[in-house]
């Protein structure tokens, strides 16, 4: 029950992330928004942080770190941007195949895919092709603007997995809060600070809830994933890994998006192909 209670609880998290960050880059671009999302997760983890500690990390885990914290960093830029200029549903649906990714590097390390996640990889594939489709042709000028926005969700899935792979590799070793605090110590170092230097950090009134939000929501995410892990990973992975078909009907509700029956089987095969993934490999 905690299980499903930790991953349900992280898909929610994760996908209300996606929609409040797709709000508010749409009213002051993808840069400030993770700028904003980024200080928000670091008043949020740094006290969490050092009230527990500081553990002792070797070099190799430090070089993990950084890693894990530049594929988090772009990773969340290149999906602020994509849902900044496309549908909601598509690029949160492919940045969803984070965990294709993160498997896809770990067979290259040299570990073993579990029998049967090669066929869920392939119908992750297809899924992802399909979603980033667009049929109807009543608007080429549209239709461009949804590729490119897949486009942007494919990149972050791909930084995504580089990230997820990284942090594995050191989470087994640190607290968690260790684990999810280098990407919003980066993002301030290499975004925020930047940003507001040249003048061009833009938080309005009206973005600021969106962005605190999302900045909440993604470090809640992580926590409800650890407490359901704890009790069954299999259970919370696939559960966790719904964010981007949640986040989907999410902005179907609320942003009044229109999907293709094209784009509604890619999202459902990646949804499908993604769980089936998480659960073999766990």
């Amino acid at each position: 029950m905690i299980a499903a209670l930790g991953g349900l609880g992280a898909a929610l998290a994760w996908a209300t992330t996606t929609i409040c960050a797709a709000r508010a880059a749409r009213l002051i671009g993808a840069p400030s928004v993770l700028a904003g999302v980024m200080l928000t997760g670091l008043v949020v983890t740094l006290p969490w942080a050092l009230i527990g500690g500081v553990p002792d990390v070797d070099g190799t885990a430090t070089l993990w770190l950084v890693l894990a914290g530049i594929g988090n960093c772009a990773g969340l830029l290149l999906v602020y941007t994509g849902v900044r200029i496309g549908k909601v549903g598509v690029v949160a649906a492919i940045a969803s195949t984070e965990g294709a990714i993160a498997a896809l590097i770990a067979v290259g390390a040299g570990e073993h895919l579990a029998a049967g996640t090669g066929a869920a990889l392939a119908l992750v594939a297809v899924g992802t092709v399909l979603a980033g489709l667009r049929r109807d042709s009543s608007s080429s000028g549209s239709s461009n603007r949804d590729l490119e926005a897949a486009l942007f969700g494919a990149a972050a899935a791909l930084s995504f997995g580089v990230s997820l792979y990284a942090t594995g590799r050191v989470g087994t070793e640190l607290p968690v809060a260790w684990a999810i605090l280098p990407p919003r110590v980066l993002g301030v170092v290499a975004i925020a600070v930047p940003l507001a230097i040249a003048a061009r950090l833009t938080l309005t009134r009206r973005a600021m809830p969106f962005v605190l939000a999302a900045g909440v929501a993604e470090v809640a995410g992580f926590v409800f994933f650890v407490l359901g892990a704890r009790h069954g990973i299999a259970i919370t992975a696939v559960l966790a890994s719904q964010f981007g078909a949640i986040a989907a009907i999410m902005a179907v509700v609320l942003f009044r998006e229109r999907l293709t029956r094209l784009q509604i089987i890619g999202i459902a095969a990646i949804a499908v192909g993604v769980a089936v993934m998480s659960a073999l490999q766990a």
